[in-house]
């Protein structure tokens, strides 16, 4: 329907609809939420079967209306603004939804009509991005969320010298080894340690820590072994260290990478995220260059006030 929109807004290129696109959007959005807050109800299976039925008869509207308008574009583009290749990205803008509703349309009929579970490898998450996954994330307020999962390493200094984002779904453990080697390579084997959450731990990890000659500061995943394992000073500093990690990731999210990050496609939102480090890598050095130059004007200050005293 935003596609619409686009068309119809562009001299006479419309054909007759009984409502204008807006209200086709405002109508399943309202259905919608509909559905979400059906949930909760009393006899909710019966609600959700009847609003997914309402979904239907709209969806089959827009549709059709979608494609009369994907035509006209295809026959008349010449009488637009646009140049052909424009013109031609809006009418696969158009397309690209029009052969995922099939699919989705049958998941969505499985799951509450039939009632019946749908693979999660097979689930459609969105019709824009076929490249993003289910992240089971347990946190109050986000049980799930839905993405790829970026994992970064950062240094003491917070600089960060490690990261990857994954196209297929994996566990926190899987990515450390990965982000140890990367970080080995980028400081010159210069990690004598590496630090992480309990989610980061396991005994394969362990031991190829071990093998590495990189001391194993992960949090064990069980918690009899994490308190044990808190008596340990370094590693209580550590954890303590790597509690600052969460603001580092919500600096580089909200103020380098942009929430939510616009970049369509998973190669475009990787290359995003390699300027995103660059760019907070970059700051990162300003501000630690800003802080020893005030650190030598303070000492120089400090030593004039003393050479007098001496003198006298």
């Amino acid at each position: 329907m935003k596609a619409t929109v686009l068309i119809r807004g562009k001299g006479e290129l419309k054909n007759r609809m009984p409502q204008s696109p807006e209200e086709f959007l405002r109508e399943m959005n309202v259905l919608a939420i509909a559905m979400s807050h059906a949930r909760r109800q009393p006899e909710s299976k019966k609600m959700r079967k009847k609003i997914l039925r309402q979904m239907k008869k709209v969806e089959k509207k827009m549709r059709r209306h979608a494609i009369t308008h994907q035509e006209l574009l295809k026959q008349r583009w010449e009488e637009t603004p646009w140049s052909e290749q424009q013109a031609m990205r809006i009418v696969e803008r158009i397309q690209s939804v029009l052969d995922r509703l099939p699919e989705a349309l049958k998941q969505a009929h499985e799951r509450i009509i039939g009632e019946r579970q749908v693979k999660s490898s097979e689930k459609i998450l969105s019709l824009y991005e076929p490249d993003i996954n289910v992240i089971v994330r347990g946190k109050l307020g986000a049980e799930v969320e839905f993405g790829n999962v970026l994992a970064l390493g950062e240094q003491e200094d917070g600089l960060i010298v490690s990261w990857a984002l994954y196209e297929e779904n994996v566990s926190d453990s899987k990515t450390s080894i990965p982000s140890v080697i990367k970080g080995l390579e980028v400081t010159g084997n210069r990690i004598k340690a590496v630090h992480g959450d309990r989610g980061t731990s396991s005994a394969a990890n362990s031991k190829k820590l071990e093998n590495m000659g990189v001391a194993d500061h992960l949090g064990p995943r069980g918690i009899e072994a994490f308190r044990e394992k808190m008596q340990d000073v370094e590693f209580a500093q550590g954890q303590k260290r790597r509690a600052q990690t969460e603001g580092r990731i919500s600096i580089f999210k909200n103020r380098f990478l942009g929430r939510p990050l616009r970049m369509k496609g998973f190669d475009n939102r990787r290359q995003a995220v390699s300027w995103a480090v660059l760019s907070h890598n970059l700051w990162v050095l300003a501000r630690l260059r800003i802080a020893q130059e005030e650190e030598h004007r303070r000492r120089r200050e400090e030593q004039r006030k003393i050479a007098p005293k001496i003198a006298a």
